[in-house]
């Protein structure tokens, strides 16, 4: 059974954080312990901050934004604590513009997401570590150049639903699922497009969790991975109450697509 342990070593090494089991991380095998600095934690509470206000401004942005980075920075930190966290995040947003949803649609990508977690969290499963980083670094740059290149799709049944085949397995894969959605409400008010994606993302990522628990693919440690960001993501909640108000939708869309462009280059 895994335990949750501050350990600090006599020499005087950095106080660290071990989970077990994480068939991801990178620092150990399977039969010892995955590791967070203490600078890691803070750098990943910082991304985790930044990205859930993103998400509460942008309508979407959270995992395009931290999951390139915490990958970077320990493997262990996603994609399902990510996940995990988008869950709460995406309720709260929704709640919070509840009055600017809009309906029309939904039930199409909603559908959509459906054999899409199914499929992702097959690849999930099936992908080795370093392969599962390219693909999340394919899918962050790709979906980068599409929406930075301002292409929006015309939305038809058709359309809806394939976003949200694509959406279930990005978002499952990689915890990036907005994307696909937001292409075909490209060109909406931002509230319409916080509201509306959060709706769909709730029902999306309660299909991505029972799919990948039913598969085997939550463990303890995820969960723990998630409880340590779950300060930042209140926290940049909170914020986006805030920045909503004060800042131009496009220009902090712009912000989260040359930052995880970034990240995704380096990811690859």
């Amino acid at each position: 059974i895994s335990r949750l342990n501050l350990e600090a070593g006599s020499s005087g090494s950095p106080l660290r954080i071990p989970l077990v089991g994480n068939s991801r991380a990178p620092k150990t095998d399977c039969n010892t312990h995955a590791v967070f600095t203490p600078v890691e934690i803070i750098i990943a509470l910082v991304v985790s901050t930044i990205g859930a206000a993103l998400q509460g401004v942008v309508g979407f942005g959270f995992g395009v934004l931290s999951v390139p980075i915490l990958t970077i920075l320990d493997p262990a930190f996603t994609p399902i604590p990510q996940l995990i966290l988008a869950l709460p995040l995406t309720t709260s947003i929704a709640l919070r513009d509840r009055r600017h949803l809009d309906l029309s649609g939904a039930a199409w990508v909603i559908a959509g997401r459906f054999p899409g977690a199914f499929i992702g969290a097959l690849l999930l499963g099936a992908l080795a570590s370093r392969t599962l980083d390219a693909v999340i670094a394919f899918i962050v740059l790709g979906a980068t150049l599409v929406i930075s290149s301002g292409w929006s799709i015309r939305r038809t049944p058709a359309t809806e639903f394939l976003a949200g085949v694509s959406s279930g397995i990005t978002g499952t894969v990689s915890a990036i699922g907005g994307p696909p959605v937001a292409l075909i409400y490209h060109d909406s008010p931002g509230a319409t497009i916080r509201s509306t994606l959060s709706t769909i993302f709730i029902i999306g990522l309660t299909i991505n969790l029972v799919t990948l628990a039913a598969l085997g693919q939550i463990h303890t440690d995820d969960l723990r991975a998630a409880g340590i960001l779950l300060p930042g993501m209140l926290i940049g909640l909170t914020l986006s109450g805030f920045l909503a108000k004060r800042f131009d939708d496009q220009v902090l869309r712009r912000v989260v697509l040359i930052t995880a462009g970034t990240a995704a280059v380096g990811l690859a």
